[in-house]
Parts: structure tokens; sequence; C-alpha cells
């Protein structure tokens, strides 16, 4: 009687509507995701051309901020950035805006995915929730990278595949656009990784021994020719302006620098993109596979040709990734949200639902976690000064804790709140961040440059951190031309420039007499962090930081 009971109540808990777990999703992450909390060192690879391409009018060429050309990836990415800044203005929300997006709409094209090619709504709902919590997800989503958007249009490529397992030689021809949309869009992301698994996945199709499709039936021609345009325009003009060189520089990219050749570094790099697929999944795949050899015999020709699918595509990602000449977790993304749908489909038939207790364990563990780092918030805030906003951050946040502590002592909708408490520990964070990150240096250089009232006539050089620069440009905005001077020889380009923006470790480097000096930005330095910390109670603390932080000075030449 009990386990019926149990099992009535676990079906309504997973009632799930995916624009609500989007929703979430974009709150709880936001604050990451809208502004410098955390900057991800190959964003200025994107903010930084999108830029330029505002600057200069220009917007196929992708330059870095040293203004030299930069092919390495294709254009879709910039143009994200690009758009952003046109809707909001130069900001970091505006930087990781449509990133952010994509991040939601991944979630919504696992969910369409999983209901298509299963079914079944608790596994479709169960996907979202995996997905929507997914560390890797959730870190992409809030960085100017390719990689978000490379899953979201992998993912929705994957739907056009799910359909054609759902329906077979029937499949309504509107799953072929979704696949040869998606694929094109993501070529025009990343490049070669979706060539790679697009082929795999019409390999599957045409072999697979459950739901054979046949060849025809994959042939959509105004698709087709729509997505050949779409994939192949940006780099038919990048060679018609700038001839075979760019594309020596794409491929370079693509396969020169990512393909390693020794088989120690294949292996290592294969075992490691392994574990962590694996890994990456907590809490989820904890809840054990008990039972599932029988399950499997009695499969459906069409969860086979799923399942299949899903384990190709991801030994495919695997592949790839140890192939690499350095491996990123980042690079295992493309194949989450469909691993995804196999992880929930496995769940949900090894009774994931009936198990309240492996799932108040695992709820308690990350309250308990959410907690922690709500507390160490508060002592942080309470010491250095929190700002009314993130008073009411953390005053939302202590609301969803006790909501969801609520659903904890009710066995409630516990795989929403387990999903909630991941996000909720990341809306959690950025409380802290805000004292450690912000303002960041492209916040100070504005206001500093607003209040000294300097001219945009001269152009600005830069001697520091690149990534640290990157901020800064998006700061000064686009009437600035702000320029990073070569890394080893900037002391040659000094005499070009009246104007410099030089990280305080530079100044013994070069003979900067001929300068007048204010201080531009202090930050929190990395590595004085744990010292930094202890010392927040400290009625010295602004002393400290000025002699431990980060530290750039803004130089005009004295006339």
């Amino acid at each position: 009687m009990e386990s019926v009971y149990l099992w009535g109540m676990s079906q309504s808990e997973l009632n799930i509507n995916p624009w609500v777990v989007m929703a979430a999703f974009l709150a709880l992450i936001g604050p990451f995701a809208l502004d410098f909390h955390m900057h991800y060192p190959d964003e200025m690879y994107y903010s930084d051309a999108a830029l330029k391409m505002l600057q200069n009018g220009d917007y196929l060429t992708t330059y870095l901020g040293s203004g030299e050309l930069r092919f390495k990836k294709p254009i879709l990415s910039y143009w994200a950035v690009l758009a952003g800044y046109q809707i909001f203005g130069i900001t970091p929300l505006a930087s990781r805006f449509f990133f952010w997006l994509a991040g939601a709409a991944t979630i919504g094209l696992a969910y369409a995915a999983a209901k298509v090619a299963l079914n079944d709504k608790k596994i479709a709902g169960l996907t979202a929730l995996i997905v929507a919590s997914h560390p890797i997800l959730i870190f992409s989503a809030t960085r100017s990278i390719p990689d978000i958007l490379l899953a979201m249009t992998m993912t929705m490529a994957g739907v056009g595949f799910a359909g054609y397992f759902r329906y077979g030689n029937q499949a309504p021809k509107k799953f072929s656009w979704l696949i040869y949309l998606g694929l094109a869009l993501a070529f025009e992301v990343k490049g070669l990784p979706a060539v790679a698994l697009g082929g795999l996945g019409f390999l599957f199709l045409l072999f697979n021994p459950w739901q054979r499709i046949k060849i025809t039936k994959l042939i959509n021609i105004p698709a087709i020719l729509l997505s050949l345009v779409l994939a192949c325009f940006w780099f038919v003009a990048m060679y018609q302006i700038h001839g075979s060189d760019y594309l020596d520089s794409f491929l370079y990219d693509q396969v020169g620098t990512r393909v390693g050749s020794r088989v120690g570094l294949i292996f290592s790099n294969g075992l490691i993109a392994t574990l962590l697929m694996v890994v990456v999944f907590i809490p989820w795949f904890l809840f054990g596979f008990k039972g599932l050899k029988g399950t499997f015999k009695n499969l459906s020709k069409e969860e086979k040709a799923t399942l299949g699918f899903i384990a190709i595509w991801v030994i495919g990602i695997l592949g790839m990734s140890a192939l690499t000449s350095k491996f990123y977790e980042r690079y295992l993304l493309p194949v989450i949200p469909m691993a995804a749908i196999g992880l929930a489909w496995i769940l949900i038939k090894n009774g994931f639902l009936k198990n309240l207790k492996g799932q108040k364990w695992a709820l308690g563990f990350f309250l308990i976690l959410n907690l922690i780092i709500l507390i160490f918030g508060l002592y942080l805030n309470s010491n250095l000064g929190g700002s009314l906003f993130i008073w009411a951050q953390m005053g939302t946040a202590l609301v969803a804790l006790i909501y969801l502590s609520q659903l904890f002592i009710q066995g409630k909708k516990l795989p929403k709140a387990i999903a909630y408490s991941i996000l909720l520990l990341f809306f959690g964070a950025s409380i802290s961040t805000y004292q450690i990150s912000l303002p960041e240096q492209g916040q100070q250089a504005k206001e500093f440059v607003k209040s000294e009232n300097v001219s945009t006539n001269d152009k600005i050089g830069f001697i520091g951190n690149l990534h640290v620069s990157s901020k800064i440009r998006i700061g000064l905005g686009k009437e600035y031309s702000f320029i990073d001077l070569p890394r080893f020889e900037f002391r040659e380009a000094i005499p070009d420039y009246n104007r410099l923006i030089v990280e305080d470790r530079y100044l013994d480097s070069a003979d900067f007499s001929g300068f007048d000096k204010k201080k531009l930005s202090t930050n929190w330095n990395s590595r004085a962090i744990p010292e930094l910390l202890m010392n927040v109670s400290n009625p010295e603390f602004q002393e400290i930081l000025e002699e431990n932080g980060k530290v750039y000075y803004f130089l005009q030449r004295i006339n």
C-alpha cells in the first residue's frame, strides 16, 4: 500500500513545465551571466572582436584587441556578442546576453527532443531538470564563448534526429529542417565538430538495425540548400576578402592545434573525458542502475534507436576529446543534453521516482551547502558593505532556501527541488563574488575616464593581463581607441602613445618617467585572496587591499 502511494505521489511530482525550468535557470544564474563576477579568458576573443566591428563597420572580419586578424572560429559567436552590444550598449550584460538565453533554450530543446523521441513527459521533465542543473552548461551559459551556442544548435539538430526515431520513414519534413538548420548553425559556431557529430547522426539513421531510414527520406532540397548557404557564406566571404591565409589559420586551430598524436596523451584525455562525462551528472547518476538488464531486454525499437544514437554521439565526443592536444571540460557540452535524455530514461525505468530517501539525501546535501554559501556571503557583505541590491538578493536566496527546505521536510517535488538547489548555489555564490570581483576593472575605468574628462582623440595603449584589457575595453566603449601593446616588445611601442593603462607589475619594466601616473583601478589579487578573506573584518582592510591587490594605473604623457 505504501509503495503504491509513493509511486502515485512521485508521478505527480514530475509534472514539469519546461518554461518554468528555463525561467528559474535564467533567474538563478543571472548574476553570474550578466556581470563579470567571473571572466573566462576566451571571452576576450569575442567581446573584443565585436567591439572592433562596431568601430570599423566591418561585420565579417574578426580582430584581436591588438588589432591583429583572428580567423580561428566562425562568425556566429561574434555576432551573438555584437547583437547584445547593438541592443543594450557595450556592457558585460550585453556581451553575454544571448549566450545566457542560449543556455535556457538548450534546456527547452532537450525537453522537446526527449518528448519527441520517447513520448514520455516524465522522461522529458527529468531531462530538463538534469540539463538545467548541469555545471558545465551553467558555466558555459554565463560566458560569451561558442560552446553554449554549439550545445543549443546541436540539440536543435537532436530534436530532428529524435523525430526520425519516433516516426521512422513517416517522419514529417519539419524534422529534416531541424537537422539541417541545426547543423548549419552549429558549423557557423565552431566548425568541424558539427560536421563530425552530424555525420555520425546521419550514418546512424541510415544503418542502425532498429529504425533504418531510407536515404530518400533524408533528402530535403530546400533545407539542404538553405543550410549550405548558412554554413558556408562566411567562409566564402573570408576567402574573397582575405584569401587562403584565413583558411590556414582556421584549419590550424580546428585540426593542427587540437589533435594530439601521442598515444599517452590520447589515452589520458580520453580517460579524463570519460570520467567527467559521468561525474558532471552529479547527483543524478548516483541513484543507480539496478535492474536495468531486464529493462533493456524489453526495449521498443524507438527506444533502442534513441539510446543507440545517444551512445554513438557520446562515444563520438569522447573520441574527439581524446584526440585534442589539450582537453577542456566544455568540449563535452555539445552532447550533454542528449546524454541527459538517456540518463533520465535510465532513472525513470530504474524507479528513481520511488526512491524518496535517496532524493532527500541529495537535496539535504545541497541545502546544507547553500546555507554555508549564504552565511559566507553574509559575513563578507556585513564587513565590507553590501549594496541594497545585494541585500535584496540575499533575502531572495534565503526565501528560496526556506521554500526548498519545506519541500525537503514534506518530501514533495524532490527532483525539481534538487535541480533548483544546485542552481541556487550559483545565485548564492554571486553574493560573495560581488565583493571579490566587483566593481571590476572595466567599471572602474569607465568611472575614471568620466571623472577625469579623458578625451577620445588619442589612442590608449595597454600593458598587462589581456583578460583585464578586455574588461577595460568594454568599460571604455567604442568611442576610445584602446590597443593591447605587444607582450614582450611593448617598450618599443610606448613612444607612439600619449596615454597608457599599465598593470602595476610592469611599472618597473620600462621608463615611464615622462608620464603622469594616476590609479585607475584596484581589485583583489587572486594570489592574495586567502589573506584578504582573513582580514575582511579588519578596520584597516582597505589599506591591506591596497598593499595586496591588483592595481592598474592610467599614465598621461607630460607635455
